[in-house]
């Protein structure tokens, strides 16, 4: 095998394929990265849970197939400041050329790969701009594999919109997203390679669904994953969202999210900000006696009850995120009960909610 190819790009297949494989496994082979050249080149990999195929443009001077392993190929690859790179086999290593320097990896035994699993059948298409509302719901998912039904993203669809929801137990995002139908889902998908999709996937993306795994593919790219458990979160988490609200506040995503970031150094052991509603204005606070104590009033437009809320600054900071460039409606309850964090559904048809539980108070 011998190919040429733009650095940039290679790398950044490279790089992304090596972030959906293991780093620590029993067989090294698990771990590697096979490239597939032939009128351009193919990076793939897969653990046999997850699967990903990626195509890059390149110059093939001999076709052919190799493993190596993914994660020094990916280094090598994103440390080169040459805009062209070539990839050669000479011998039992990988050779990674430029004008002025040589770098080789071994190949694995390409015979002992599990291959590349096959996508189940197409269930319908949705727009690749619209697949960041997943990745924002997926912002909501646990990051604690100890605990693996809190950590997917459960998506269901009809025959218009798919409707995507996740929770850690602390907070809970749902979205809706219009799609074409071929067949119905109904499933619990892993948060992280429907985040590597929505990153990188252009045009339209299709979705292919079984009892057992989902892909996604674009152009001459896919990502496909085991699926988890049962559905989750059930219809019970959904009417969360049904709030009893007793006050209404209209405000700018983007500014809220910056007094947020500017209280959180003083949040405490805790982490704390309290957000404070005021006739026309939010007051944004942070107080730790160690550090001092912030004070900050963002514009907005309030309706109901003057309350004040405290959050975990992290959850609020990740609920905002989501919501950048919009204008935002916080549908607070008094107590302990959770704000929903809405906005009016774009020309795109899409709809995103996020829920935050509140902190107790602290001092």
């Amino acid at each position: 095998m011998d190919l040429t190819a733009t650095t940039a790009e290679l790398a950044g297949a490279a790089a992304e394929v090596a972030r959906l494989l293991p780093t620590r496994v029993l067989d090294p082979v698990l771990a590697g990265l096979r490239i597939r050249a032939t009128a351009d080149v193919e990076i793939a990999g897969s653990d046999q849970e997850h699967g990903v195929r990626l195509t890059v443009n390149a110059t093939v001077h001999t076709e052919g197939e190799v493993l190596v392993p993914a994660k020094p190929l990916a280094a090598t690859l994103q440390a080169l400041d040459d805009p062209q790179v070539r990839l050669k086999v000479e011998g039992q290593r990988l050779a990674i050329r430029t004008p002025s320097s040589r770098f080789a990896i071994p190949l694995l035994d390409l015979n002992n790969h599990p291959g590349i699993p096959q996508l189940p059948a197409r269930q319908g298409t949705v727009d690749a701009d619209h697949l960041k509302a997943i990745a924002a719901v997926a912002g909501a998912a646990s990051k604690d594999d100890a605990l693996p039904i809190f950590t997917g993203i459960r998506i269901q669809s009809d025959a218009q919109k798919l409707h995507v929801m996740a929770t850690d137990r602390y907070r809970m995002a749902y979205a809706t997203l219009p799609w074409e139908q071929e067949g119905q889902l109904d499933l619990l998908v892993p948060a992280k390679p429907i985040i590597e999709a929505a990153r990188q996937a252009t045009g339209r993306v299709t979705l292919h669904a079984n009892a057992d795994r989902i892909g996604l593919t674009w152009d001459h790219n896919e990502i496909s994953t085991a699926l988890l458990a049962a559905p989750f979160p059930d219809d019970r988490a959904r009417r969360l969202l049904e709030a009893v609200i007793d006050s209404t506040v209209l405000v700018d995503a983007d500014a809220l999210a910056r007094a947020v970031r500017r209280a959180t150094p003083y949040g405490g052991p805790h982490q704390a900000v309290t957000i404070q509603v005021e006739d026309s204005e939010l007051r944004v606070k942070g107080s730790d006696p160690q550090h001092g104590e912030s004070e900050e009033f963002v514009k907005a437009t309030v309706e109901g009850d003057r309350l004040t809320k405290t959050f975990q600054a992290r959850y609020l900071a990740d609920a905002l995120k989501a919501f950048a460039g919009r204008r935002i409606e916080l549908k607070i309850q008094d107590g302990l009960r959770s704000t929903v964090l809405t906005s009016t559904p774009g020309e795109d048809g899409v709809e995103l909610t996020y829920l935050v539980v509140p902190m107790r108070s602290v001092a």
